[in-house]
């Protein structure tokens, strides 16, 4: 691999839109640094990322502030730089109208969702990009663009981040650059629920016809993280298969509530 001597900080990396993000940038010749949870998904990674002189795992809860100095400090002892941070992680343990979200899954999803991604923010520009500059990217979804029904809380927090995602652009211009993706149904372990067992029906719903990849949301970062995008910040780019483009794309939902009311 040619090397770019860019690193990148991925959150929420040993699977899925993460782990397809930090390979997309090792392949083009960065350096990555990923986190997760899980010991053993995430060495697995780093062993795909192409080992130790390519890839670095740190384990941990993202919305733990010591977590994150951690990733900072592990990152500029192993490679030297903090040139990128993709803030990935994400979670939805809540189901449901909000009038019936418990307090504590209403603190875990936005810890997690919102409050780590403005904490790893913090800790890159204070650790590197404040001085040197950089570039972040958060990773939102469409639920962000309006009431999404049986995870209202997910979009609450995501409609968060969109917002987050403006503001540390408006903040931390003209050195870093802050821009955020907002993908539809992507094909992770973490949709499953939403499209395992019916994805024919499910991808027919789509313009494109088909559910979207880790690789689709991967290439949108790998450029947001890039000299091409130069002159970009603030903005959340949509990744969707076209789904938005439907003036009914809530009509089904509503029909489901209405049958139920009955």
């Amino acid at each position: 691999m040619n090397s770019t001597g860019r690193v990148a900080i991925v959150t929420g990396a040993s699977r899925g839109i993460g782990f397809g993000i930090a390979r997309a940038l090792v392949e083009r010749g960065d350096f990555v640094c990923v986190t997760a949870r899980g010991k053993d998904g995430l060495e697995e990674a780093v062993v795909k990322l192409g080992g130790p002189d390519r890839a670095l795992g740190v384990v941990g809860a993202a919305q733990d502030e010591n977590h994150q100095a951690g990733v900072m400090s592990a990152t500029l002892e192993r490679f030297g730089r903090i040139d990128y941070l993709v803030n990935n992680v994400g979670t939805n343990t809540a189901f449901g109208p909000l009038a019936g979200v418990g307090v504590a899954d209403a603190r875990n999803i936005l810890e997690i969702n919102v409050l780590s991604a403005l904490g790893f923010a913090q800790h890159a520009h204070e650790a590197w990009m404040g001085e040197h500059g950089g570039a972040i990217v958060n990773i939102a979804s469409i639920s962000a663009l309006g009431a999404a029904p049986f995870m209202g809380l997910y979009a609450v927090s995501k409609a968060a981040v969109v917002s987050l995602t403006t503001q540390l652009a408006y903040e931390f211009a003209p050195d870093i650059r802050v821009n955020a993706i907002a993908p539809a149904l992507v094909k992770t372990e973490f949709a499953a629920g939403a499209y395992v067992g019916r994805e024919p029906e499910t991808a027919a719903t789509y313009p494109l016809q088909r559910l979207g990849q880790p690789e689709d949301i991967a290439g949108a970062a790998a450029f947001l993280l890039s000299e091409q995008s130069g002159w970009m910040t603030g903005q959340t780019i949509i990744i969707d298969g076209g789904i938005t483009l439907r003036a009914d794309r809530g009509g089904a939902r509503r029909t489901r509530r209405a049958r139920t009311a009955q």
